[in-house]
């Protein structure tokens, strides 16, 4: 870790989302945001498939309850863009549902845009 600790930026409703979640798994993906802002990358967090490569990041929390997802990217340099967080319902496999998927890729798409506005 260098010093450096990026900004957090919340897309769409991600953050309300977060915030109904139980607190334990608040805790843990807030741990995993925290570790993503230093630069590190924390257990429970890994890359998300269809997206090609590290750069869009899945955090992961269980219990009895449920499965909660929160999906962040680290592709821009000044901040850590949270792009979705969700209750995950099927109990089949463990594929991301297509209609999560497509709003990802709608919010990884904002991201882009707000920091080439930034950039400006």
């Amino acid at each position: 870790m260098n010093g450096f600790v990026r900004s957090l930026q919340w897309l769409g409703s991600s953050r309300r989302d977060l915030r109904a979640f139980p607190r334990e798994a608040r805790r843990e993906i807030g741990v995993a945001l925290y570790a993503a802002q230093q630069g590190e990358t924390d257990p429970a967090a890994k890359p998300l498939k269809g997206f090609g490569g590290a750069s869009v990041i899945e955090i992961v929390s269980e219990d009895q309850r449920g499965a909660w997802r929160a999906v962040y990217t680290i592709r821009f340099a000044e901040a850590v863009y949270v792009l979705h967080a969700f209750q995950k319902k099927s109990k089949r496999g463990i594929a991301t549902p297509k209609q999560e998927i497509e709003l990802i890729k709608r919010r990884l798409a904002e991201a882009a845009r707000l920091h080439r506005e930034g950039q400006n």
